[in-house]
């Protein structure tokens, strides 16, 4: 059988977990007997239109260093991008420019890399394929830290952001305690809709450590009356009061609790700011004792130093199977994890149809936040400690992790 052509590209936020998922595809494809080149494309879907594509064999043809290295680098190595594409019933002509790229490099397998926008870009070109009956196969690998696509038992890369998480939330903990004064630290999260990685925080608690006392998830409304009570109520019992908040949350209006709110992006999602400032300003002017606000801001993305080699092991697993999709002939599907068991945690891997995952989003069940929605259950904490054991072998140079250059993206 004569051997064809792949490309991989990766798209969206990053996070520790999605190198470990391009080095399945990378390792899997080079071993395997139906593909010549794998190619990578710089920036998302935007590369194939710019035409900024790289050969990958070159870098990782057997090379199993640089295979593990880039397991376990962080971010992505191929760059990446927020790109909508438009409908190409009314225009059709980047879909054009881009099959035409994919015929003229013999390319019939297509792995896109990311989270709910991008498997928006899997479904639109697997719909275009088809109506032009091009022979290719397309599959969606998903990631995304904030664990909300549907389908999916859970996300590369979100187990890693909880475990920088809740690491960090028992840092501020230790931060926090030494001083016996009153005080207020609130914590915020990323997760505009979703508040997984914000429930994560709930791991930092042990036998001595009860942070973060109160917990406000995106899909409780959330009343700042009941969050100045809430404080004042454990103020009167603990003298340090840590806050872990989604940057979602919102009232009963859905107005957010955000001081700002940037224009929304290319597909439609709002950028938010300040959600941790904007309380930290509450409880100065209500309460009136000491208080911080501690934003993670980008830091919760890719934190290689603190990731979870369960993560970084599926998602590279995740990888591995999209390329024997491909070969069985597969396409238009995202790859997803099946739990099977918590104990011992064992999970299996399939697939679903991409159209029933692009543009949607998975919500926290409601019935894992407690009924005043100032915390989660056990059900949560149950859910979440598989997702972050372990801890991947990380080579240092200097002192400092020696990660693969990705000097073809500055």
């Amino acid at each position: 059988m004569k051997k064809q052509n792949c490309i991989v590209a990766q798209s969206g936020g990053p996070t520790a977990a999605i190198n470990a998922s391009l080095a399945g595809v990378i390792d899997a494809a080079l071993k395997s007997n139906s593909f010549h080149t794998v190619y990578g494309s710089i920036n998302g879907i935007q590369g194939v239109l710019q035409h900024k594509i790289i050969s990958l064999n070159e870098t990782f043809e057997n090379n199993p260093d640089a295979i593990h290295t880039l397991m376990t680098s962080p971010a992505m190595y191929l760059g990446s991008c927020r790109y909508k594409l438009p409908d190409f019933k009314s225009n059709p002509t980047q879909y054009e420019f881009i099959f035409e790229t994919f015929r003229q490099m013999d390319i019939h397998s297509f792995f896109y890399i990311g989270g709910n926008d991008s498997m928006d870009t899997v479904d639109k070109l697997s719909q275009y394929a088809k109506s032009i009956d091009y022979d290719i196969c397309i599959i969606g690998i998903p990631k995304t830290i904030d664990n909300d696509l549907m389908e999916t038992d859970h996300t590369p890369g979100f187990g890693s952001a909880a475990k920088f998480v809740a690491t960090s939330m028992l840092e501020i903990a230790h931060d926090t305690y030494i001083f016996d004064i009153e005080s207020v630290t609130i914590v915020e999260i990323m997760g505009r809709d979703a508040g997984w990685l914000t429930a994560s925080a709930a791991l930092a608690r042990n036998s001595y450590n009860h942070a973060p006392d109160l917990i406000y998830l995106p899909e409780h409304d959330f009343s700042t009356f009941q969050f100045v009570n809430d404080l004042n109520t454990l103020l009167k019992a603990n003298k340090n009061v840590i806050v872990a908040v989604s940057e979602g949350v919102h009232d009963e209006q859905g107005n957010y609790i955000c001081s700002t709110q940037a224009a929304a992006d290319k597909f439609g999602h709002a950028q938010l700011s300040g959600t941790g400032k904007t309380l930290e300003h509450l409880v100065k002017s209500t309460i009136g004792c000491k208080v911080r606000s501690i934003e993670l801001n980008v830091l919760q993305r890719s934190a290689m130093h603190i990731s979870s080699l369960t993560d970084i092991t599926e998602a590279f697993q995740l990888g591995s199977e999209a390329v024997k999709a491909a070969e069985m002939g597969l396409t238009s599907i995202m790859l997803t994890l099946n739990r099977e068991n918590n104990h011992p945690y064992t999970i299996s891997i399939g697939n679903v149809p991409v159209s029933e995952v692009a543009n949607a989003a998975k919500s926290v069940p409601i019935e894992w936040i407690n009924e005043s929605g100032n915390d989660v259950t056990e059900e949560m904490i149950e859910y979440l400690l598989p997702l972050i054991e372990g801890e991947p072998h990380i080579r240092f140079k200097n002192g400092i992790p020696d990660y693969l250059s990705i000097k073809h993206l500055i």
